[in-house]
């Protein structure tokens, strides 16, 4: 077999090799093409954002907190504002000696050991330029004290800004609410750079927490030159930050300090409501913490004190706390009466109480022959049960929601409770009842499974008062009128006539007439049983705190031309008479002639030991002396604030003081059929 060799010439050669070339020449030209693309797409394209990371490399951005928007009542004065603040930072780059500037910060300010370890701890992992909080809320002569000695101090820097104040503390806790650092869940939500920066503080509770997005402003910045390790170069420029918006309230300060320094040291609330309008003048809930305090930080053991307090200073009485109306109810069941067709003046006769089957419910006395006026103004329960068990519970129940209860008004607050108007239907949805005759005639005099907020019973006050249909408001901008209720006229002015009757006509509250030339109070008394205690006890006096009575009233002013609407809820002050109507007169009168008004607020104060603040002072110093086992101060003065209450309405001895008991339930049990006997 021959063997053919393949003979290569020159030409071929030539022609394998400029192929070659040519396949290399052009994946050498795509490659320089793409790269030459890319290179255009980065520079060209994309040049602004590598610009900016380029910048961000070279450039730190530290926010400055914002001030927030003050709070203020309907006339302009604050309520929420903002103090100076001294605050001491350090900046990780800038310290030569860590260890021996933090001794000397310590040594000036007095922080204590666990602080200095959280500093050391902060600055070993906080980046360099981020500054690292050392003390906050200094006083000036601290402040002073570290300025003065910063060439000896490098990388301490003293910052002067703002922090939230209230002028009034305890007095709008619960209204304002208050403000601190944010939680990592709320960090976690938004990833929001600005709620880690230090000194910034979000609304915790009331209009803080809920209106906080208007209040809280928009934070300013500063922009330092840094090394690609972080190193602080130099300052460049400052952004200032844009307050919050201010926020204007139905609110009177003036008015609601007073509410809250005229309840004293009892558990009780205050609510004022205008009646041409609806808005909120006053919602008082004592006692109440130190919103400054909270803003601040507050001490472990300041919140184990309200923690153990029987009087349960964290909760806002005024929406959260339901109890029993009791006879302030009872115009509610006339209104019901006379939607049903019976006349003001059918008379019932009061023998001392109520038969039904084996069954007696008793009267607060044997009043005779009583109208609807004058059952209104002797608070007589036999008629109410006779009248009642007449009509039944469906016509009760409509008329208390159209008066406003058993509902969640529209208010811009973290919670409230809308209680109980019990009927049929809910008994059975509830407890798998059927209603009784007695369910009926409890409901019919503000007890049994019935159930208010003392905003509700201000609110049912303001529509009986102005015949309109109102709804609380809070909010100065949000206000609107109201329309007329579906009730005529004159089955309220009826209404109107018996609640003047109570505190003017010889009713149960003729010790708390307005001392005003020409202006009287109209009203109505109530006593809440909170349980049931067989014997004589009745929840008196002679039974632990925490088992006596509540004690209501509600009311407005003037009759001939309501314009104020009040309820008052003394938490066990035993009689409404004695403890809640007072209150009312006093705030009322604020109203009008406010030097009469702290002329009377003055003596009650000199008996309880002072203003709120000095009671507050002198508790937490007795609290920590009894956890101490130090004996506490002498008190100046002693005394229970609905022995006060008495002894400014009416002659004979004071009520002995209320004994300390375990913590007061925020809802009062229903009481059972209403077989006790209860002055109000």
């Amino acid at each position: 077999m021959n063997n053919r060799r393949k003979i290569v010439t020159e030409a071929s050669q030539s022609f394998t090799l400029s192929r070659r070339a040519l396949f290399i020449g052009g994946v050498q030209a795509a490659f320089g093409a793409v790269l030459a693309g890319r290179m255009g797409w980065l520079s060209i394209a994309e040049n602004e954002r590598y610009k900016l990371l380029a910048e961000s490399n070279r450039v730190n951005l530290t926010l400055i907190p914002p001030r927030r928007g003050w709070i203020v009542d309907r006339s302009g004065r604050p309520i929420a504002d903002n103090r100076t603040d001294f605050r001491v930072d350090v900046i990780p780059d800038r310290l030569r000696d860590v260890e021996a500037t933090i001794e000397t910060l310590q040594r000036l300010i007095g922080f204590d050991d666990d602080e200095h370890r959280r500093i050391l701890d902060e600055i070993k992992h906080s980046p360099g330029f981020r500054p690292v909080e050392v003390a906050a809320s200094l006083d000036y002569q601290h402040f002073a004290a570290i300025s003065v000695r910063l060439p000896d101090l490098p990388g301490v820097a003293p910052t002067r800004g703002f922090t939230r104040n209230y002028p009034t503390g305890a007095a709008v806790a619960h209204l304002i609410g208050y403000v601190g650092g944010a939680s990592a869940e709320e960090y976690k939500e938004t990833r929001d750079p600005l709620l880690v920066t230090p000194g910034f503080k979000v609304g915790k509770d009331g209009l803080e927490k809920t209106m906080d997005a208007m209040l809280r402003g928009k934070p300013g910045a500063k922009r330092t030159e840094v090394t690609a390790r972080g190193k602080l170069v130099r300052e460049l420029t400052t952004r200032p930050d844009v307050t919050g918006d201010t926020l204007r309230l139905t609110i009177d300060a003036g008015l609601q300090h007073y509410a809250a320094r005229r309840i004293g040291p009892e558990s009780a609330s205050v609510v004022v409501i205008d009646t041409l309008t609806g808005a909120i003048l006053a919602l008082a809930s004592m006692p109440a913490y130190d919103p400054n305090s909270f803003s601040d930080g507050i001490g472990h053991n300041e919140w184990a004190m309200l923690r153990e307090d029987d009087h349960i200073p964290l909760l806002n009485k005024s929406l959260q706390g339901l109890y029993p109306p009791g006879s302030t109810f009872k115009p509610v069941s006339a209104t019901a009466l006379q939607a049903a067709g019976i006349k003001p003046d059918e008379i019932v006769h009061c023998n001392g109480g109520y038969q039904l089957g084996n069954r007696r419910f008793a009267c607060l006395g044997r009043h005779g022959p009583m109208d609807m006026y004058r059952a209104l103004a002797r608070s007589c329960n036999t008629y109410f049960y006779t009248m009642g068990h007449r009509i039944g519970i469906e016509k009760i129940a409509d008329a208390a929601r159209t008066l406003g209860l058993g509902q969640e008004y529209p208010l811009p607050v973290p919670s409230q409770r809308y209680g109980t108007v019990p009927d049929p239907t809910w008994k059975e949805r509830k407890y798998d009842q059927k209603w009784s005759q007695s369910d009926t005639l409890n409901t019919s005099i503000g007890q049994g499974y019935l159930q208010v907020s003392p905003l509700q019973l201000a609110v049912m006050a303001s529509r009986v008062a102005s015949g309109r249909n109102l709804m609380p408001t809070l909010i100065a901008s949000q206000i609107k009128r109201a329309d007329a209720l579906p009730i005529p006229p004159e089955h309220l002015a009826a209404i109107r006539q018996g609640m003047d009757m109570v505190v003017n006509g010889g009713g149960t509250a003729g010790r708390s007439r307005l001392p005003l030339e020409g202006i009287r109070m109209g009203g109505k008394t109530g006593t809440a049983q909170v349980r049931r205690i067989a014997g004589n006890f009745r929840g008196g006096s002679n039974v632990p705190w925490k088992y006596r009575d509540h004690a209501l009233f509600v009311g407005f002013a003037p009759v001939d031309d309501p314009r104020y609407a009040v309820s008052v809820v003394v938490e066990h002050g035993l009689h409404g008479s004695s403890a809640a109507a007072p209150i009312a007169r006093d705030v009322i009168t604020y109203l009008y002639d406010p030097v009469k008004a702290m002329a009377a607020l003055d003596t009650f104060e000199k008996g309880w030991g002072g203003n709120i603040e000095q009671r507050m002072a002198a508790k937490a110093a007795a609290w920590k002396a009894a956890r101490s086992g130090t004996p506490p101060p002498a008190p100046e003065a002693q005394g229970n604030a609905s022995a006060a209450n008495a002894s400014a309405t009416a002659p004979g001895p004071a009520p002995s003081p209320t004994p300390a008991a375990s913590p007061a339930p925020a809802t009062a049990r229903p009481a059972p059929a209403a077989e006790l006997e209860i002055d109000e």
